[in-house]
């Protein structure tokens, strides 16, 4: 392994961009350990996959956590198949509906596919919680409920808001910190990482391994991310995240799409460079020297330069001003065939969608229309009941960006 830097210069690295480290001294405590023995640092990130892509808020924390694999220490990204099943009640206003294992599973193998686009594959160890979660008998799960309190779980935001409000809450749901507490003392984690609302369940953690004579582990917490709406956080189900898998030209017109006002927070969270630079740009702003156009079309570069390359970034940009700015077609246009006998003349406008993979579900289908981003020949589709015809010059256009061609046979 190579020589660590000093602790007092990975603590510089390690608070950039961070909102809390509890306790800071702790922390600093450890690096002094982990420098002096030439151990590293376990540190946990977990992610229950309740969908299956990260998108540009997880990214985040990843960024944070591979900040440690670059100072030397050793990432475990806990997928939680377990835990996943309850659902993080976070945030929520009422029960979340169960996934069943398959769909977990499905979902926790596009995540392991994904966190390599960010994270070192040799410093990481991905683990399912249900490695030890399975095994609890009912006497495990009587003994860990026994370690928190009825007062101190409804002190929780969500679950004391839905108290408030007659929301019923589920006896599982006081389950859930619990068991990704646990996490924690099963991995004998140092130091757990996450976005600022799941504060809660990291001092969970931290509260159990006291409670089972380990050394609790240090709670750092990052921003969550605005959505491209630039209103709500970043999330699938509210349709305003993107995707680090998606295509570039796709990830790059999304950022060409966000708030002029949120433009610098997606600099210091998403962008990667460095904080002068950063700052560089923000002065040109505020100075007029920098139309806010080209710094977002810089950021969208930069962005698609950290998931794809220099290459693509390119390719993207000028796809973006071909297509977008320019309003030309694209040179090239997916085509769909279709079966004559088996589709007719005409269809309904969400099933189209879906085909041709313009929209990943009926639901995301529904909210384009609905949102007025969709167009065949040129012509807005304002109703999710519309039948569009089905021949060879049928083109279809969701958003800005993506089309499709329709090749009927």
């Amino acid at each position: 392994m190579a020589k660590m830097q000093n602790p007092d210069a990975q603590m510089e690295i390690i608070k950039k961009n961070t909102v809390e480290i509890i306790q800071e001294e702790e922390l600093l405590n450890k690096l002094k350990k982990a420098y002096d023995n030439e151990s590293p640092l376990t540190c946990k990130l977990g992610f229950d996959p309740s969908a299956p892509d990260l998108h540009l808020g997880h990214a985040v924390v990843l960024h944070k956590i591979r900040d440690f694999q670059d100072l030397g220490h050793e990432a475990v990204i806990i997928l939680g198949d377990f835990t996943g099943r309850i659902g993080d009640p976070t945030g929520r206003s009422q029960t979340r509906k169960q996934l069943s294992e398959e769909e977990v599973m499905n979902n926790a193998q596009t995540y392991k596919e994904q966190v390599y686009k960010i994270l070192q594959p040799d410093k990481t160890r991905l683990v399912f919680n249900s490695e030890w979660l399975s095994k609890f008998n009912f006497v495990d799960v009587i003994n860990l409920s026994s370690k928190y309190t009825v007062a101190r779980m409804m002190e929780r935001e969500d679950f004391n808001r839905r108290y408030q409000e007659g929301h019923s809450i589920c006896i599982h749901e006081f389950f859930y910190p619990l068991m990704q507490g646990y996490d924690s003392i099963a991995i004998e984690a140092d130091i757990e990482l996450g976005a600022t609302e799941q504060k809660f369940n990291i001092l969970m953690g931290r509260h159990l391994q006291k409670e089972y004579g380990q050394e609790p582990q240090v709670a750092l917490t990052m921003p969550i991310l605005t959505g491209t709406d630039g209103v709500q956080k970043m999330s699938k189900s509210l349709g305003n995240y993107i995707g680090i898998t998606e295509p570039p030209e796709d990830i790059y017109g999304k950022i060409m799409s966000i708030p002029d006002e949120i433009m610098p927070e997606y600099y210091h969270l998403a962008s990667g460079l460095p904080t002068t630079e950063i700052e560089n740009v923000k002065s040109e702003l505020e100075s007029g020297n920098l139309h806010p156009r080209d710094a977002k079309m810089k950021l969208a570069r930069q962005i698609v330069t950290i998931y794809y390359g220099n290459n693509e970034a390119t390719e993207a940009e000028k796809h973006f001003q071909r297509v977008v700015q320019q309003k030309e077609l694209p040179e090239e246009i997916p085509q769909v065939k279709l079966k004559q006998n088996e589709w007719g003349s005409s269809a309904n406008i969400i099933k189209v969608l879906k085909v041709t993979e313009l929209a990943s579900s009926n639901s995301e289908a529904r909210r384009l229309v609905k949102q007025g981003g969709i167009k065949v020949n040129g012509k807005k589709i304002n109703s999710i009941e519309e039948e569009i015809e089905l021949n060879n010059d049928t083109l279809i256009q969701a958003g800005k960006r993506r089309f499709a061609q329709l090749v009927v046979e």
